[in-house]
């Protein structure tokens, strides 16, 4: 029998995932000074407090380097901030080293080829709604959300509704 999606979910202790396309829209405004500016969704950056405070990690694989996303990355309290890495495979061993886990604890999201390797590595490989066509092919999930938004606050419901966590973690909102 084949395992579900559910089931993948529901082993997963920390979430990873690309920064352009997948937590940004993917578009990039380079300023006059050389700086670059990005924009966030605030429903991926609650649903990561919400991941957190369930005691899963998150982390961020990136070949770009980013002030800005550095400093989202570092206040949403991510652990794994890997930017301006291309050796993305490298990086993702080195992080499963650090965080003690194994590739069956782990989900990637990602949006285009460089990302599925991981996504292939990981429990649960994730591929946004607007990801290129290969990585929809190698994605155990799909999300209905495009990339910068809302499609890793989904994929964080999908985790911890998995888990039986998310109905204990948004009780006092309701």
């Amino acid at each position: 029998m084949s395992e579900t999606v559910q089931d993948r979910a529901a082993q997963i202790k920390l979430l990873l995932m690309d920064c352009d396309g997948v937590l940004t829209d993917g578009r990039i405004w380079i300023l006059d000074g050389g700086e670059d500016q990005k924009a966030f969704s605030t429903l991926d950056g609650f649903g990561i407090e919400l991941l957190h405070r369930a005691g899963l990690q998150s982390g961020i694989i990136s070949g770009r380097s980013s002030a800005a996303v550095e400093r989202r990355a570092r206040g949403l309290g991510m652990k794994f901030i890997y930017l301006g890495r291309s050796d993305k495979l490298n990086v993702f061993e080195e992080i499963l080293l650090n965080a003690g886990l194994t590739t069956d604890e782990v989900a990637f999201v990602g949006d285009d080829l460089p990302d599925l390797p991981l996504m292939r590595r990981s429990r649960l490989g994730v591929a946004v709604a607007n990801a290129s066509s290969e990585t929809k092919q190698h994605a155990h999930y799909i999300t209905t959300a495009h990339g910068g938004a809302g499609a890793i606050r989904e994929v964080i419901e999908l985790i911890l509704k998995s888990q039986n966590r998310w109905d204990d973690l948004i009780a006092k909102y309701l």
